[in-house]
């Protein structure tokens, strides 16, 4: 074990022991993502604060059905309200998902949305209105798009934005052996030419910039579903150099292949690198870094408890089929759990058709175990997308969970025993004005955090309405960033149980509750 993660648990042991999370269904308008063969996959949810009162709303991706947005009517610290209040550039069919991300760096959250043909791009402005993004050169052909992820290159005006497409719905010999290239917008300037083709492509469900070794660089994590590369493909890495480059075995890449549905990171283990969380059908698949020079990884022991491979109620014993994936501390005690998504693809019948949600709760030794049941959590429906975020602002992170041809269900997180907590939001000049790329270092006592601020992973859908702390019983906490272009902030002091905006003064930092 790293001599880093040896004095994180030592720090962690003396955290107090919490009763457990406990979470209450709340009532939400009716919502399904429904639709046949082409939205077997998909059903993303994005969350992202529209209306500017600090509080994200939730657009849900519809399929067959139109998808919607719920406006957050939440009494801050209150009980979860969720109003349907779908503006018409919103009310849009065949969308497989969606992320927030501002791209024209206005201030206002922008989205990209996923769908079965012609993907668009959404400018945000003052009270969730939404109106086309049509001066930058962005334009999207009918493919299949299940995937997405963004990032900042330097020196650039608008962000890299890269698109994973499934199956080729054109090819005549498919869908087995027929994945779609993926595509990467590079800008030039202030507009996209035409896309580069990110080929092999291998039929992602999943992808993710980052910067896996603090390089300075954020390179393409791409998850593939084996279901249709059938014995070809496998997972990738795309080193993002002047010209794209697919890593080999020869770059420190390990083949790795699976039904690949998600992606998520965070540093578990306390050395500032993060851990990457994979779901599939069957096992879910940890992975740690196993060489700091080379994005070598390898899956973590079986009995760290993540693997989620069979249900753990419902009465079915066969396999699991993981979808969205999601880090976040759901008791406020310091230490990362894990959230799932889960439900069969449609009727597999080598996969369980009862397969609840996991919440997996982080220990102080390294390993999870399952609360999912105990928590509430356990619905049986066939889950797809997903969100961990807190919807009323008191500091605990709530679920949220689109499922397919069922309706899309939140819980409100009311654990009575939380911990104290801090929720922080980057802001700065220029382009990139959420600091997508920057690292978070955040210090609470004898606790320890290097968080990375990325845009994609997950299934279909994202957040973007703040990084969240929980830091257990201790009541100081230090911040410094260090920004995509190099620099190092200097520490400042936050507020504990707070939400703050942490602005960036040169190489100072202001922090401003809201």
């Amino acid at each position: 074990m790293r001599p880093e993660a040896v004095a994180l648990i030592a720090a962690l042991t003396c955290t107090p022991v919490l009763a457990g999370p406990a979470f209450a269904p709340v009532e939400v308008p009716a919502h399904v993502y429904s639709g046949g063969w082409e939205h077997f996959v998909g059903g993303g949810v994005a969350v992202l604060d529209c209306d500017g009162d600090g509080l994200g709303e939730v657009f849900a991706a519809g399929g067959a059905s139109e998808a919607v947005l719920l406006a957050n009517r939440s009494t801050p610290g209150g009980a979860i309200h969720l109003e349907e209040a779908t503006p018409v550039p919103l009310r849009l069919r065949a969308v497989i998902g969606a992320y927030p991300l501002d791209i024209d760096g206005d201030g206002w959250q922008d989205l990209v949305v996923l769908r079965a043909g012609e993907n668009l791009l959404l400018r945000g402005g003052p009270g969730c209105t939404f109106t086309s993004l049509d001066d930058i050169g962005f334009t999207s052909s009918d493919r299949w798009t299940t995937a997405f992820s963004a990032t900042w290159e330097r020196e650039a005006r608008l962000p890299t934005l890269a698109f994973g497409n499934y199956v080729d719905r054109a090819d005549p010999e498919g869908p087995f052996r027929a994945c779609d290239a993926n595509l990467l917008y590079r800008p030039d300037g202030g507009t996209y030419g035409a896309p580069l083709p990110l080929t092999p492509g291998h039929c992602a469900l999943s992808m993710l910039f980052s910067d896996w070794g603090r390089q300075g660089r954020a390179d393409l994590r791409i998850s593939n579903d084996r279901h249709y590369y059938v014995d070809d493909g496998q997972e990738q890495m795309w080193a993002m150099e002047t010209q794209p480059r697919l890593l080999t075995e020869a770059d420190g890449w390990r083949t790795h292949r699976l039904w690949g549905m998600g992606i998520a990171a965070r540093d578990l283990s306390g050395d500032g690198l993060p851990e990457v969380f994979l779901t599939s059908m069957g096992d879910q698949r940890l992975q740690r870094l196993t060489q700091t020079d080379l994005p070598t990884y390898a899956d973590v022991p079986f009995d760290r408890g993540s693997t989620a491979h069979r249900p753990y109620t419902g009465g079915d014993g066969r396999p699991s089929t993981g979808w969205h994936v999601v880090f976040g501390d759901v008791q406020n005690d310091g230490i990362d759990d894990v959230f799932i998504t889960k439900g069969n693809v449609d009727q597999m019948p080598d996969s369980a058709m009862d397969d609840p949600n996991n919440l997996l709760l982080g220990q102080p030794d390294g390993r999870f175990v399952e609360a999912g049941a105990r928590a509430g959590l356990a619905s049986l429906h066939r889950g797809r997308g997903g969100a961990l975020v807190d919807l009323n602002g008191d500091g605990l992170l709530d679920v949220i969970v689109n499922n397919r041809r069922a309706p899309l269900e939140v819980w409100q997180n009311v654990t009575s025993d939380g911990g104290n907590w801090v929720s922080l939001s980057l802001s700065q000049h220029g382009p990139n004005i959420s600091g997508i790329g920057a690292w978070i270092e955040l210090r609470a006592g004898q606790l320890h955090f290097v968080r990375e601020v990325t845009v994609g992973g997950g299934h279909a859908g994202g957040v973007s309405v703040g990084e969240h702390f929980g830091i257990g019983t201790e009541a100081v906490v230090r911040v410094r960033v260090f920004w995509p272009d190099g620099t190092v902030s200097s520490w400042v002091d936050l507020p504990v149980n707070r939400r703050v905006r942490v602005l960036r003064s040169g190489a100072a930092l202001v922090a401003r509750p809201y």
